[in-house]
Protein backbone atom coordinates (compact mmCIF):
# COMPACT_ATOMS: atom_id res chain seq x y z
CA UNK A 1 0.00 0.00 0.00
CA UNK A 2 1.42 3.34 -0.63
CA UNK A 3 0.38 6.13 1.74
CA UNK A 4 0.22 9.48 -0.50
CA UNK A 5 -0.42 12.62 1.95
CA UNK A 6 -1.48 15.56 -0.48
CA UNK A 7 -1.15 19.05 0.91
CA UNK A 8 -3.78 20.65 -0.77
CA UNK A 9 -3.92 24.75 -1.26
CA UNK A 10 -7.47 24.86 -1.00
CA UNK A 11 -11.36 23.65 -0.20
CA UNK A 12 -11.11 23.59 -4.10
CA UNK A 13 -8.10 21.10 -4.54
CA UNK A 14 -9.03 19.09 -1.74
CA UNK A 15 -12.06 18.30 -2.70
CA UNK A 16 -10.76 17.48 -6.54
CA UNK A 17 -8.12 15.14 -4.80
CA UNK A 18 -10.70 13.57 -2.92
CA UNK A 19 -13.40 13.10 -5.55
CA UNK A 20 -11.32 12.48 -8.23
CA UNK A 21 -7.71 11.84 -8.01
CA UNK A 22 -8.07 9.21 -4.87
CA UNK A 23 -10.00 6.94 -7.11
CA UNK A 24 -8.55 7.64 -10.58
CA UNK A 25 -5.29 6.43 -8.84
CA UNK A 26 -7.04 3.18 -7.31
CA UNK A 27 -6.72 0.76 -4.17
CA UNK A 28 -2.96 0.48 -3.97
CA UNK A 29 -3.17 4.14 -2.78
CA UNK A 30 -4.37 5.21 0.59
CA UNK A 31 -5.11 9.10 -0.19
CA UNK A 32 -5.02 11.62 2.64
CA UNK A 33 -5.68 14.92 1.85
CA UNK A 34 -5.04 17.65 4.12
CA UNK A 35 -5.26 21.68 3.84
CA UNK A 36 -2.28 24.22 4.49
CA UNK A 37 -2.50 25.50 8.16
CA UNK A 38 -1.89 28.81 7.94
CA UNK A 39 -2.29 30.17 11.19
CA UNK A 40 -3.72 29.24 14.61
CA UNK A 41 -5.37 30.65 17.58
CA UNK A 42 -4.15 29.04 21.07
CA UNK A 43 -6.02 31.25 22.95
CA UNK A 44 -9.25 29.79 21.19
CA UNK A 45 -8.34 26.81 20.13
CA UNK A 46 -8.95 27.16 16.63
CA UNK A 47 -6.64 26.61 13.44
CA UNK A 48 -6.77 28.48 9.78
CA UNK A 49 -6.29 26.31 6.89
CA UNK A 50 -6.22 27.14 3.23
CA UNK A 51 -4.03 29.51 0.95
CA UNK A 52 -0.60 30.10 0.73
CA UNK A 53 -0.35 33.81 2.35
CA UNK A 54 3.25 32.99 3.58
CA UNK A 55 6.15 30.26 2.53
CA UNK A 56 7.48 29.92 5.68
CA UNK A 57 4.28 28.86 7.36
CA UNK A 58 3.59 26.79 4.03
CA UNK A 59 7.05 24.79 4.68
CA UNK A 60 6.48 24.77 8.22
CA UNK A 61 3.40 22.73 7.77
CA UNK A 62 5.39 20.60 5.12
CA UNK A 63 7.81 19.36 7.41
CA UNK A 64 5.38 18.73 10.25
CA UNK A 65 3.80 15.98 8.50
CA UNK A 66 6.84 14.72 6.90
CA UNK A 67 8.01 14.00 10.46
CA UNK A 68 4.41 12.87 11.38
CA UNK A 69 4.51 9.61 9.33
CA UNK A 70 8.21 7.71 8.63
CA UNK A 71 9.01 4.97 6.27
CA UNK A 72 9.56 4.04 2.58
CA UNK A 73 5.69 3.65 1.91
CA UNK A 74 4.29 7.06 3.03
CA UNK A 75 4.90 9.74 0.09
CA UNK A 76 4.64 13.33 -0.07
CA UNK A 77 2.95 15.75 -2.57
CA UNK A 78 1.53 19.74 -2.94
CA UNK A 79 -1.41 20.65 -5.37
CA UNK A 80 -0.69 24.44 -5.20
CA UNK A 81 -1.35 27.36 -7.71
CA UNK A 82 1.57 28.60 -9.47
CA UNK A 83 -0.48 31.90 -9.66
CA UNK A 84 -0.21 33.93 -7.18
CA UNK A 85 2.65 32.34 -5.21
CA UNK A 86 4.27 34.26 -1.92
CA UNK A 87 7.07 36.36 -2.33
CA UNK A 88 9.01 34.70 0.16
CA UNK A 89 8.86 31.27 -2.06
CA UNK A 90 12.18 30.03 -2.75
CA UNK A 91 13.95 31.91 -5.19
CA UNK A 92 10.78 33.43 -5.99
CA UNK A 93 12.18 37.14 -7.49
CA UNK A 94 14.42 34.95 -9.48
CA UNK A 95 12.61 32.13 -11.22
CA UNK A 96 9.63 34.92 -11.65
CA UNK A 97 12.05 36.24 -14.19
CA UNK A 98 12.16 33.33 -16.50
CA UNK A 99 9.67 33.24 -19.42
CA UNK A 100 8.78 29.79 -20.36
CA UNK A 101 5.75 28.81 -17.86
CA UNK A 102 7.45 25.12 -17.87
CA UNK A 103 10.54 25.76 -17.07
CA UNK A 104 9.56 28.45 -14.58
CA UNK A 105 7.19 25.89 -12.63
CA UNK A 106 10.01 22.83 -12.82
CA UNK A 107 12.43 25.34 -11.35
CA UNK A 108 10.12 26.70 -8.64
CA UNK A 109 9.05 22.48 -7.75
CA UNK A 110 12.66 22.43 -7.74
CA UNK A 111 13.43 25.21 -5.22
CA UNK A 112 10.49 23.78 -2.93
CA UNK A 113 11.73 20.05 -3.42
CA UNK A 114 15.68 21.19 -2.12
CA UNK A 115 13.74 23.77 0.36
CA UNK A 116 12.35 20.53 2.19
CA UNK A 117 14.87 18.14 1.57
CA UNK A 118 13.51 15.27 1.98
CA UNK A 119 13.39 12.35 -0.91
CA UNK A 120 9.76 11.21 -0.31
CA UNK A 121 8.48 14.33 -1.35
CA UNK A 122 7.51 14.90 -4.88
CA UNK A 123 5.95 18.94 -4.79
CA UNK A 124 3.33 19.63 -7.63
CA UNK A 125 2.53 22.98 -8.64
CA UNK A 126 -0.25 23.68 -11.07
CA UNK A 127 0.00 25.67 -14.13
CA UNK A 128 -1.15 28.26 -13.73
CA UNK A 129 -4.29 27.44 -11.33
CA UNK A 130 -7.34 24.71 -11.20
CA UNK A 131 -9.25 26.57 -13.65
CA UNK A 132 -6.53 25.49 -16.62
CA UNK A 133 -8.20 22.12 -16.18
CA UNK A 134 -11.91 23.55 -16.99
CA UNK A 135 -10.77 24.90 -20.20
CA UNK A 136 -9.92 21.60 -21.26
CA UNK A 137 -13.47 21.25 -22.14
CA UNK A 138 -15.32 24.39 -20.92
CA UNK A 139 -18.35 23.52 -22.26
CA UNK A 140 -18.99 21.19 -19.80
CA UNK A 141 -19.81 24.37 -17.21
CA UNK A 142 -23.20 24.49 -19.13
CA UNK A 143 -24.25 21.47 -16.55
CA UNK A 144 -23.50 23.98 -13.46
CA UNK A 145 -25.05 26.92 -15.45
CA UNK A 146 -27.69 25.64 -17.91
CA UNK A 147 -29.25 29.30 -18.55
CA UNK A 148 -25.70 30.81 -19.46
CA UNK A 149 -24.85 28.49 -22.44
CA UNK A 150 -24.40 30.94 -24.84
CA UNK A 151 -21.82 33.17 -22.44
CA UNK A 152 -20.20 29.93 -22.21
CA UNK A 153 -19.63 29.00 -25.71
CA UNK A 154 -17.37 32.29 -25.78
CA UNK A 155 -14.91 30.10 -23.41
CA UNK A 156 -14.43 27.35 -26.17
CA UNK A 157 -12.69 30.58 -27.88
CA UNK A 158 -9.67 30.89 -25.72
CA UNK A 159 -7.90 28.05 -26.61
CA UNK A 160 -7.27 29.44 -29.98
CA UNK A 161 -5.70 32.58 -28.86
CA UNK A 162 -1.93 32.77 -30.68
CA UNK A 163 -0.02 32.70 -27.59
CA UNK A 164 -2.35 29.46 -26.06
CA UNK A 165 -1.89 26.64 -28.72
CA UNK A 166 -4.66 24.88 -27.38
CA UNK A 167 -2.67 24.38 -23.73
CA UNK A 168 -4.66 24.90 -21.17
CA UNK A 169 -1.89 25.32 -19.32
CA UNK A 170 -0.55 28.57 -21.30
CA UNK A 171 -3.45 30.39 -20.09
CA UNK A 172 -1.29 32.75 -18.31
CA UNK A 173 -1.85 34.26 -14.67
CA UNK A 174 -2.27 37.99 -15.33
CA UNK A 175 -5.64 39.82 -13.10
CA UNK A 176 -7.97 40.22 -16.12
CA UNK A 177 -6.32 36.72 -17.99
CA UNK A 178 -5.66 34.13 -15.82
CA UNK A 179 -8.28 31.23 -15.82
CA UNK A 180 -10.34 32.26 -13.10
CA UNK A 181 -10.82 35.55 -14.37
CA UNK A 182 -11.72 34.58 -17.39
CA UNK A 183 -14.44 32.62 -16.09
CA UNK A 184 -15.87 34.98 -13.72
CA UNK A 185 -15.88 37.75 -16.71
CA UNK A 186 -18.70 35.44 -17.77
CA UNK A 187 -20.24 33.80 -14.82
CA UNK A 188 -20.09 36.31 -11.97
CA UNK A 189 -21.38 33.78 -9.27
CA UNK A 190 -19.19 30.86 -10.29
CA UNK A 191 -18.28 28.61 -7.40
CA UNK A 192 -14.92 27.11 -7.64
CA UNK A 193 -15.07 24.21 -4.61
CA UNK A 194 -18.64 22.94 -5.98
CA UNK A 195 -19.09 23.77 -9.86
CA UNK A 196 -15.44 23.93 -10.77
CA UNK A 197 -14.83 20.44 -9.31
CA UNK A 198 -18.21 19.09 -10.76
CA UNK A 199 -17.00 20.16 -14.11
CA UNK A 200 -13.45 19.13 -14.12
CA UNK A 201 -15.32 15.39 -12.96
CA UNK A 202 -17.41 15.53 -15.94
CA UNK A 203 -14.47 16.21 -18.40
CA UNK A 204 -12.36 13.69 -16.75
CA UNK A 205 -8.54 12.77 -15.39
CA UNK A 206 -7.82 11.32 -19.40
CA UNK A 207 -8.58 14.27 -21.30
CA UNK A 208 -7.11 16.59 -19.00
CA UNK A 209 -3.62 14.69 -19.23
CA UNK A 210 -3.94 14.65 -22.80
CA UNK A 211 -3.84 18.52 -22.83
CA UNK A 212 -1.94 19.40 -19.75
CA UNK A 213 1.44 18.13 -19.80
CA UNK A 214 2.68 19.48 -16.37
CA UNK A 215 -0.40 17.33 -14.72
CA UNK A 216 0.09 14.38 -16.74
CA UNK A 217 4.02 14.92 -15.53
CA UNK A 218 2.81 15.04 -12.07
CA UNK A 219 0.51 11.71 -12.04
CA UNK A 220 2.72 10.07 -14.00
CA UNK A 221 5.38 10.44 -10.56
CA UNK A 222 2.78 9.22 -8.58
CA UNK A 223 2.06 6.26 -10.76
CA UNK A 224 5.60 5.13 -10.89
CA UNK A 225 5.37 4.50 -6.92
CA UNK A 226 3.55 1.74 -7.32
CA UNK A 227 6.56 -0.07 -8.89
CA UNK A 228 8.85 0.77 -5.79
CA UNK A 229 6.31 -0.60 -3.71
CA UNK A 230 6.27 -3.80 -5.35
CA UNK A 231 10.27 -3.84 -5.22
CA UNK A 232 10.27 -3.40 -1.61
Amino acid sequence: MIYLHVIAEGQTEKRFVDHLLAPYLGYDYCVDTSLVMTSKDLSRGRRYKGGLGNYQKVKKDIVRRLKQHHGAGHCFTTMFDLYALPMDFPGFSELQMIIDSYQRVKQFENALADDVGDNRFIPYIQLHEFEAMIFVEPGQLVFEYPDMESKIEKLNRVLDEKNIKNNPELIDEGEETAPSKRILKIIADYNKPIAGVNTVERIGINAIRSKCPHFDEWLKKLEQLKPNLHQQ
